[in-house]
């Protein structure tokens, strides 16, 4: 059947039922985002919900279109980024996708912060068979259990975060660990895979406790006490943002780090480390941003153009918002097509330039190879701080192709 026949197809089921509308606009898609000399772009993001992550996030985004239009576009056609708010909530963050599809006819979908939420939507893109581009969410089912052709992901996830601090946490003498992370997938997936990669490595420590707090409402006094109460050695912790900050606090009210070692995914990121201020614990192991400390080519040219433009510092959602769209740009522009099935064809394999140097986005699982700086917290001039932080290559923390295809379904 032509393709001129199917649409007409599709334009029948329409009228006969308005639900179907969707998918006569996921199949117009190729045509209406090129229209005008244009690209356009979806992008969907907890702005009202994280801010503080998000902002940098959406600044970082910015930057990038500026400089790819700048330079002449995507194959000479301007990028055009119609950004809309998910509000923290999986269903918006669907409504929210369906609407930049089947109305502003976007190219692909990217961004998403929320581990649920980029879940919500790769599911959306692998039913409407729509190309997606994950920025942030962490969880390892997004490439994995959940994975799926249309979906790809540029932070590293949890698998490799955790790997990477592993590796630190295996040096320590503690045996006795417990664990406080938000009840939700994020959460569970970041606890899960830590715990399973210390215990391989540390067949001799034992895990006591677990707390699971619900995120974004935290009730830390009795978290920080049943955490004490267990007489842990060590501490993994997961809270991030507001949590994190009542976290701290309680935990140095009560004395909890004193003498203990706390191993912390995401801390050393400034929008998680600024807000803490001189609160902020000494020693923890993290993975992190410290931008005043990266000294190379890459980095020093992209923290230039981001102080001027908007004269502040970057945060790591910076970064990830600058490359989603630097990202986007590169499949789009080898490509040469918005048809789903070229994109993906474009993105698996795919290897560019980053602040944190070069990149590829694997075929296997669709994960792209971008890593995280290792370090610890401190204090300097009453301020939170990484030191002694060393960047991790993404593809040296991930598992090999045999496991990776056990932990992936068949597309």
């Amino acid at each position: 059947m032509s393709r001129h026949k199917r649409l007409s197809a599709d334009l029948s089921k329409y009228v006969l039922g308005a639900g179907l509308g969707l998918v006569l606009g996921t199949m117009a898609t190729s045509a209406v985002a090129q229209s005008g000399g244009e690209i356009k772009v979806g992008e969907i993001n907890s702005y009202s919900l994280l801010p503080a992550f998000t902002e940098p996030y959406r600044k970082g985004w910015q930057l990038a279109v500026d400089e790819i239009n700048a330079a002449g576009g995507i194959n000479g056609k301007k990028l055009v980024v119609i950004s809309k708010d998910d509000s923290g909530k999986p269903a918006d963050a669907q409504t929210a996708a369906n609407e930049l599809v089947s109305r502003e006819g976007v190219a692909m979908l990217t961004g998403t912060f929320l581990s649920n939420i980029g879940l919500a939507v790769s599911d959306f893109a692998k039913q409407k068979k729509v190309f997606f581009l994950a920025a942030e969410p962490l969880t390892d089912a997004v490439t994995w259990s959940s994975g799926n052709r249309y979906t790809f992901r540029l932070r590293p996830s949890n698998y490799m975060q955790a790997a990477m601090l592993v590796d630190e946490a295996a040096k320590l003498p503690a045996k006795r660990w417990a664990t406080v992370a938000p009840n939700y997938e994020y959460g569970q997936s970041a606890v899960a895979v830590f715990k399973k990669l210390l215990s391989a490595k540390r067949p001799d420590i034992q895990w006591v406790e677990e707390q699971w707090p619900p995120q974004g409402k935290i009730d830390a006094g009795p978290v920080v006490q049943a955490l004490a109460a267990a007489k842990p050695d060590a501490i993994l912790n997961v809270t991030f943002g507001a949590d994190l900050v009542k976290f701290v606090r309680e935990g140095n009210t009560r004395g909890l780090f004193k003498d203990r070692s706390v191993v912390s995914f995401l801390t050393g990121e400034p929008e998680y480390l600024d807000p803490l201020k001189d609160e902020t614990p000494s020693g923890w192991i993290v993975t992190g941003y410290p931008w005043y400390d990266i000294k190379t080519p890459e980095h020093d040219a992209f923290l230039k153009a981001y102080q001027a433009k908007y004269n502040d510092y970057p945060r790591l959602g910076s970064i990830v918002g600058y490359q989603t769209m630097k990202a986007a740009a590169a499949i789009l522009a080898k490509a040469n097509s918005t048809d789903p099935e070229k994109l993906i064809a474009a993105a698996e394999g795919i290897t560019m330039p980053s602040p944190f140097g070069e990149i590829t986005f694997r075929k296997i699982d669709h994960q792209s190879t971008l890593g995280a700086y290792v370090g610890k917290t401190a204090l300097k001039d009453g301020k939170g701080v990484m030191v002694d932080s060393s960047y991790r290559k993404g593809q040296d923390f991930l598992p090999s192709d045999a496991e990776v295809e056990k932990l992936r379904p068949k597309d």
